[in-house]
């Protein structure tokens, strides 16, 4: 009677601890990096055109909050870059006309929230897959350039639409506020696969170096004339003070196409004794 007592016990025992065991492994995090493509919307390109993709890299780290949540903490580089010849010239003659282009080396630092629609645990067949959004915000470090004649020039210290006079250039620094989806798919182990398209909007209208008005008739504060040279590179007309360069009421932005590669850490949680 005793010994069948015992070995129901024993068995609810194991039964209950291999119930439980699962739910003992905690996921703490992620770490990974991710390459693709970055793309620039904005005075140069505020008809959402698609044709100038540049490199982006970066790498990230996760703290997991269950199997829904995660924070994110981001860095990234991304290159930009758009010309007024890209467009069409039948709909958009005003920017041929302009004829401006760009460049610009993007570092961001970012702070996001992920949110999956899907449990996601590492190692279990059943929850391998989640489709995720992720919103944010982060500091972007940037410097726009074109070159001339062969030669490079950064703009921002030209002041090109007569920022300067009074000390007033542009800051190289801006927020922005990601904005996207993703997919990832935990391949072996705790190895994850994953895709994510992700919008940043900003708080700045000179990614681009473009703006406002044309200043012709300004020279640069320290008496350089590139300085005008560049603001004005139009063909076939005269700019006068005031003509428009640029539309100041939408700030410029740019989006992240990236594949993403990355290691799950977990941790295993002791059973409660009582």
């Amino acid at each position: 009677m005793y010994k069948s007592i015992l070995q129901l016990l024993a068995f609810c025992f194991l039964t209950v601890q291999s119930i439980a065991q699962p739910q003992a492994i905690v996921q703490e995090g992620e770490v990974g990096v991710a390459i693709g493509s970055a793309h620039y919307f904005g005075d140069l390109n505020n008809n959402v055109g698609l044709r100038n993709p540049q490199l982006t890299y970066g790498v990230f780290a996760k703290k997991q909050f269950g199997p829904y949540v995660a924070l994110r903490v981001a860095g990234h580089y991304a290159k930009l870059g758009y010309a007024d010849s890209m467009v069409n010239e039948t709909k958009f003659p005003f920017q041929k006309i302009r004829n401006l282009d760009f460049q610009n080396k993007i570092w961001e630092v970012s702070v996001q929230g992920d949110f999956n629609f899907f449990k996601f645990i590492p190692g279990d067949p059943e929850h391998r897959f989640t489709p995720y959004v992720t919103l944010g915000a982060g500091i972007i470090k940037h410097n726009p350039y074109t070159y001339f004649e062969g030669v490079k020039y950064k703009l921002r210290p030209l002041g090109t639409e007569g920022q300067g006079a009074e000390n007033s250039f542009y800051s190289d620094q801006a927020y922005c506020f990601p904005f996207g989806m993703g997919i990832k798919y935990n391949l072996i182990n705790n190895l994850n696969l994953g895709f994510e398209v992700v919008y940043r909007y900003t708080n700045t209208d000179y990614l681009d170096d473009i703006s406002t008005v044309y200043q012709p008739t300004y020279i640069n504060a320290n008496g350089l004339e590139i300085a005008k040279k560049l603001q004005d590179r139009s063909v076939g007309q005269i700019k006068i003070d005031g003509d428009q360069r640029g539309f100041s009421q939408q700030k410029d932005q740019y989006i992240l196409a990236q594949l993403t590669l990355s290691f799950s850490f977990s941790s295993y949680k002791c059973a409660d004794p009582r």
